[in-house]
């Protein structure tokens, strides 16, 4: 930062620490060194291989363990003169309001200044990081089906019995005239609202403990001191929600077809 003349240096909370630096010390300045580009060291002078300038610092800052412990943010022109490169930039932050289209907005600054400098949103910039992040929630959408594939024969044990609890009341059915077919549907359904009635009570619970999470910060990261937040994120997306329902209501489907096209089987019914 900069105040009228005076240069000011934002020093890492880590760093700060290890330089056991005060910000009470109207002389207590902080010297920056930086290589000269192409300068060998000399080992009779090797201070000649570096450009130094002196900076005092302003404030400490703490936001994570990696920034904390690697960077000292001081102003473009005093960086400038201290590397040697005073009308060149490497690279520029641009922040664009909320709401606004990431990609739209990345196209347009992309058209305007021409293919000699290149234009990323944040996700191209990490984009094997967040590749990472979106093969894991994949891969527990994975496991939590093969989860419920399992629980598949709960459904079909739980159905088997109903079907021969009501043994009685299926062959009161049938002697009425009522088809296999009839009974089958009926079962079928019975299995298809079984199961959807659970799945939306766990979406509803789920949704749930994921807002107080969001709330409250329940589950609490380890050294969370070290982050941004201090609490595991949470976010909550709609399609998410539909596409658990459509993944219990197929497995569903297919258990409660199974079992009711044993009936015959099971009870030995005769049309």
């Amino acid at each position: 930062m900069k105040e009228k003349d005076t240069d000011y240096a934002l020093v890492g909370g880590s760093i700060a620490y290890s330089l056991s630096l005060s910000l009470n010390d109207p002389f207590n300045f902080l010297t920056i060194y930086v290589p000269k580009k192409g300068k060998p060291v000399s080992i009779l002078a090797p201070e000649d291989a570096f450009s130094t300038k002196a900076i005092r610092p302003g404030g400490i800052f703490a936001i994570q363990q990696d920034f904390d412990s690697k960077y000292v943010l001081v102003p473009m022109s005093f960086a400038r003169e201290l590397i040697g490169q005073e009308s060149k930039v490497s690279a520029m932050e641009i922040s664009i309001f909320e709401g606004t289209d990431e990609e739209e907005s990345r196209e347009i600054i992309q058209k305007e200044i021409g293919g000699d400098f290149k234009v990323a949103t944040r996700l191209q910039q990490h984009e094997f990081l967040y590749r990472i992040l979106k093969t894991e929630k994949w891969a527990v959408y994975f496991i939590l089906t093969f989860i419920l594939v399992i629980a598949i024969f709960n459904i079909i044990g739980s159905l088997t019995m109903l079907i021969i609890e009501k043994k009685k009341d299926i062959g009161i059915l049938h002697a009425l005239g009522a088809e296999n077919i009839m009974v089958k549907k009926i079962f079928l359904l019975e299995g298809i609202l079984v199961t959807m009635a659970g799945a939306v009570a766990g979406l509803i619970l789920g949704g749930a403990i994921c807002l107080a999470q969001q709330k409250f910060g329940i589950i609490k990261l380890e050294n969370g001191e070290s982050f941004l937040i201090d609490a595991y994120p949470v976010d909550l997306q709609l399609p998410d929600f539909g596409l658990i329902l459509l993944i219990v209501f197929v497995i569903g489907f297919l258990a409660s077809l199974y079992t009711s096209n044993k009936i015959e089987n099971n009870l030995k019914i005769q049309i």
